[in-house]
């Protein structure tokens, strides 16, 4: 009868007390705090090309989907203002280097004879007039003309004399050739005007425009016919070998998510394969971090920052905006 009794307590009170440890863990369990499943996004280095000029589209050589090199050309542009600008440009080029060789050849061979025919003249009337102030002086003195004749004749002839070294010292400075300065100054516009055609040439060079890029075209925002303000996106390129995954991470689970750190996530886009990532930036100013509100009596409030991780091998396949997804740990 005891052992009846033993039995039967034993029945009762094992079911009890599993019921209680189930209701006691159940209890536990609701409190914990339940796994957070993190969830980002695939990003990638985006190239926008476009032209220093404006114009008209001429031709689009590529459309979405085209992959291109650095160096492929792009689009073309129509700008009849710009070949007018380069005319005017060569053409100032042109008289800046006539000047030049002007200023550097000096005077011509019949400036130089003209300027030494007028100071041999002026040479010729000065002798002449110093004769004709001898022949006055000597008939004052005899007393036949007025003092006055005599000063009238001598002023003749230095004016004479001053007017025969003018003309010298022009035909001198014919002779010599422009000056030095002159010369430089003539140079230094000829080099502008170089400069000015070198300038409307790099235009007319972007009027023809080449991918700095490699990559997968994006977008084609401009088709011929088009006009193209200056620095306008015509074409959008991305980069898929230059991507990265974007998460925002609980400041309570930072630590795992340091600079050079490594961990593993999935792209459901392209299966169930988990890839290796590591972490190449995280957020430095709170301000660019979002906000989450925690319970009251913790006292503050959770903030989340954002974390960039690379691949760590490339991954075939990958797309902008693909989620990627790091499970529980």
């Amino acid at each position: 009868m005891s052992k009846s009794k033993s039995s039967a307590a034993l029945a009762v009170a094992i079911p009890a007390v599993a019921l209680v440890g189930w209701l006691g863990y159940t209890f536990w369990d609701a409190y914990q705090p339940e796994p957070v499943r993190m969830q980002g996004q695939i990003e990638a280095q985006q190239y926008n090309i476009s032209s220093k000029v404006p114009g008209r589209i001429d031709t689009v050589l590529v459309r979405k989907g085209d992959m291109v090199n650095k160096g492929d050309l792009i689009f073309t542009l129509l700008s009849p203002e710009i070949d007018a600008k380069l005319m005017q440009a060569k053409a100032g080029e042109q008289a800046a280097d006539a000047l030049a060789e002007q200023a550097e050849k000096g005077a011509r061979q019949q400036e130089i004879q003209a300027a030494g025919d007028q100071w041999r003249k002026a040479k010729v009337a000065a002798s002449l007039m110093e004769k004709t102030y001898q022949r006055v002086n000597n008939l004052y003195k005899e007393g036949v003309v007025a003092e006055q004749k005599r000063d009238e004749a001598f002023t003749q002839w230095q004016a004479a004399r001053y007017t025969e070294q003018a003309a010298y010292q022009m035909y001198a400075m014919t002779q010599e050739g422009a000056r030095t300065e002159t010369k430089r100054a003539a140079q230094e516009k000829a080099k502008m005007a170089a400069g000015a055609v070198a300038e409307v040439e790099a235009y007319v060079a972007d009027t023809q425009i080449a991918s700095w890029f490699n990559g997968e075209v994006s977008q084609v925002l401009l088709h011929e016919g088009e006009l193209a303000p200056q620095g306008f996106p015509v074409v959008s390129v991305v980069d898929m070998n230059d991507a990265w995954a974007v998460f925002y991470v609980r400041e309570d689970s930072l630590s795992h998510y340091q600079p050079g750190q490594e961990f593993s996530a999935k792209i459901p886009a392209l299966g169930s394969q988990a890839y290796r990532f590591k972490v190449s930036h995280v957020a430095v100013m709170g301000d660019f971090a979002t906000w989450r509100t925690t319970d009251a009596s913790q006292g503050f409030d959770m903030r989340t920052f954002e974390v960039e991780a690379r691949p760590v091998t490339a991954i075939e396949g990958l797309r902008v905006g693909m989620s990627v997804v790091i499970d529980p740990q």
